[in-house]
């Protein structure tokens, strides 16, 4: 075997390290130029990126702005349609049917005329005066009628207000199990309780005559004139032109139906204390006069024999109708 002389290694090894460090000097220009522009180019894609993600953004706060002023103007619009059928004055016709009495308004007068009619002839027999005969007469034909009609009404509504949250329930529900808005609706009609199951009934019937079910809902408000029935008229007809996920806006809206109901029963028990002395002390003047007849009744029959006193009791009369308005308006609040 041959041997290598260290020298010429050494030179062969320093010859290759000066080639590389030359061919280096002169590519250095050429890699640090390619660098840059590697770089400039990852800084125009980011950019392109960036510009990209900032349109889209932009696109997407353009769409939330443009379906929260969609959603704003249907609000709009269902307060200025619900706000002008509140300041029209019901018919006869319509608070029969929101009392559920299947009865016409002709059959409705014929029976307030009976009712008059009857109670006069009781007076005349019993031989009571004219002014007391036709008092009472005009107090059971026109007063006493519409009185029960309106009393049906606030007993259906609070019926109807105790099972609708349970039916939105239903209609969420269905909704989750992949039934279409027009089934469950159906479902309650079917198979629900009254009076929701007679107002959802009438939602299906405006259906099969050709109308939406926004616009069935918000008929509903014709015969069931409650907030509730309105926020569930405008969360359906905000969903048919906004969309959004709808059992999770009935669901929504049956929460608040049952906080309401809560705050409701809540104010009614700590107002209870002040309707109960509202109560006494508007009954007190009376049984005090009852008393006072029974012990000694012609200390008291000076008061509807004499022109004066007619003229007190038309006063105390003006004074306890002030004072019993005054307490109504304080123990009653608006939720």
């Amino acid at each position: 075997m041959f041997g290598i002389d260290p020298t010429v290694l050494a030179i062969v090894v320093l010859a290759a390290v000066a080639a590389a460090a030359v061919s280096y000097a002169v590519l250095f220009s050429r890699i640090e130029s390619d660098k840059k522009s590697a770089s400039r180019i990852n800084r125009v894609k980011s950019a392109e990126l960036d510009r990209t993600k900032v349109k889209a953004a932009r696109d997407r706060v353009q769409e939330l702005s443009k379906r929260r002023k969609s959603v704003q103007d249907n609000l709009k619009d269902l307060e200025k349609r619900q706000h002008e059928k509140t300041k029209k004055t019901l018919s006869l016709k319509s608070r029969l049917i929101q009392a559920g009495l299947p009865i016409t308004p002709a059959r409705f007068y014929i029976f307030s005329a009976l009712l008059a009619l009857v109670l006069l002839v009781v007076l005349f027999i019993a031989g009571a005066s004219p002014l007391v005969m036709l008092g009472v007469a005009v107090v059971a034909g026109l007063g006493l009628p519409r009185w029960v009609v309106g009393f049906l009404i606030s007993r259906r509504q609070n019926k109807f207000l105790n099972e609708f949250p349970n039916a939105l329930d239903v209609i969420v529900r269905s909704i989750r199990s992949g039934l279409p808005l027009n089934d469950a609706i159906r479902l309650i009609a079917n198979e629900g309780t009254e009076p929701v199951k007679s107002e959802f009934l009438r939602v299906v019937e405006a259906q099969q005559v050709g109308l939406s079910i926004p616009e069935a809902c918000a008929r509903m408000t014709n015969q069931m004139p409650l907030q509730e029935v309105n926020f569930f008229a405008i969360v359906i007809a905000i969903q048919s032109q906004a969309g959004g996920n709808l059992s999770e806006a009935i669901g929504n809206l049956s929460k608040v139906l049952r906080d309401r109901k809560k705050m409701k029963a809540k104010v009614k028990a700590l107002s209870m204390e002040a309707k109960a002395s509202a109560v006494i002390i508007g009954a007190l003047p009376f049984i005090v006069a009852l008393l006072v007849y029974l012990t000694s009744p012609q200390y008291m029959m000076i008061l509807f024999t004499d022109p004066r006193g007619h003229f007190i009791l038309g006063f105390s009369a003006i004074w306890m109708s002030i004072g019993i308005f005054v307490m109504r308006s304080m123990v009653n609040f608006d939720i």
